[in-house]
């Protein structure tokens, strides 16, 4: 807990300015609707009754309570309107100034900054002092959310819900310059957004920018990842981001596909040479590599083309076409 009145100076966060320099162009018009501008709101001692103790009877409403010369006030702010955000309109935010409202402080008995007080039809339910972890503020929403019965409606009537189910669509079609394009559409209206930073790294990395795929990806609080599809893709993001750089030593195409020719059981060569193909996105090519690896001497090098084939199955993903046809291959080969 801070005192009122205790200074503590913290770093912004930088992921707007980064993400504005990435590369990715801005559209308009592609599905990102403007969030609910009643969502998040400033409020004083006059509007309180209006914006809090009215509002709070269809939905519950968090009340922020901050000052402009608090640092822990300056980290939870941001966690806490993502919190909002994504609880997709079943709970509202308030943000008061306490230095301008000290007498609604004084009536609130708010003592200390941050004070966060939740209300549900009229009256204070919950509430906690200090800066917490997003995994805090995400039970603390939850508890509100099943408190009320879900008042205030269901995720999917958050237009940056849909616009990012919208953003993963495209992604899933192979339209990755599109769904990057929406996926910082969104950050505009929700710097810091997960699941929008995780998107623009895939699609960085599907249009052949690996290098700033990596960089958007370690710029994300991965703790902060809970969602398990979004693990997942933050886990095949990695693994391509691993076998590009393995990709990167394996030598000239051409010349390892002559040493094949010439000794089809040079096997290095072989193994070599997907990762060479690998390394120019010609996926099929390095299946065929690997299998033919396989199909020769299964046990070679520990196993090595067998784990190297899973690894790009990994990272296309286990839908993925490529994935679908060349598991089907290898079971073929293994049990034949």
């Amino acid at each position: 807990m801070t005192a009122y009145g205790r200074e503590k100076h913290l770093k912004p966060n930088g992921h707007s300015q980064f993400i504005k320099s990435s590369g990715m162009e801005t559209i308009v018009g592609n599905g990102a609707a403007a969030p609910d501008t009643d969502l998040i709101k400033d409020a004083d001692i006059r509007s309180f009754g209006d914006d809090v103790i009215k509002a709070s009877r269809t939905r519950p409403v968090i009340v922020d309570f901050w000052a402009d010369w608090c640092g822990p006030c300056k980290q939870l702010m941001p966690a806490l309107e993502a919190a909002v955000k994504a609880a997709g309109g079943a709970v509202a935010l308030v943000k008061v100034n306490a230095d301008q409202n000290q007498s609604l402080c004084a009536q609130l008995q708010v003592q200390s900054l941050p004070t966060v007080l939740a209300f549900w039809q009229g009256q204070p339910v919950d509430g906690f002092q200090g800066a917490v972890p997003p995994s805090h503020l995400k039970q603390f929403i939850d508890q509100l959310v099943k408190m009320s019965g879900g008042a205030g409606g269901g995720q999917e009537e958050n237009p940056l819900a849909e616009a990012l189910a919208h953003a993963d669509e495209l992604m899933d079609a192979g339209e990755y310059m599109q769904a990057g394009q929406l996926y910082q559409r969104i950050m505009e209206y929700d710097e810091g957004n997960v699941h929008a930073l995780i998107g623009i790294a895939e699609a960085s990395l599907k249009l052949g920018q690996g290098a700033q795929a990596g960089e958007i990806l370690a710029s994300v609080d991965l703790s902060a990842v809970e969602d398990a599809k979004l693990k997942e893709r933050v886990a095949r993001i990695q693994t391509a981001l691993n076998l590009a750089a393995e990709a990167e030593g394996a030598g000239d195409a051409a010349a390892l596909e002559a040493e094949v020719e010439a000794n089809p059981q040079n096997h290095e060569a072989r193994y070599n040479l997907a990762l060479a193909y690998q390394g120019q996105g010609k996926l099929d090519k390095a299946a065929e590599a690997l299998l033919g690896i396989i199909m020769r001497e299964r046990e070679w090098n520990n196993d090595a083309a067998r784990k190297q084939l899973l690894k790009l199955f990994e990272a296309q993903g286990p839908a993925d076409p490529f994935t679908v046809k060349y598991r089907r291959r290898l079971s073929s080969v293994l049990f034949s």
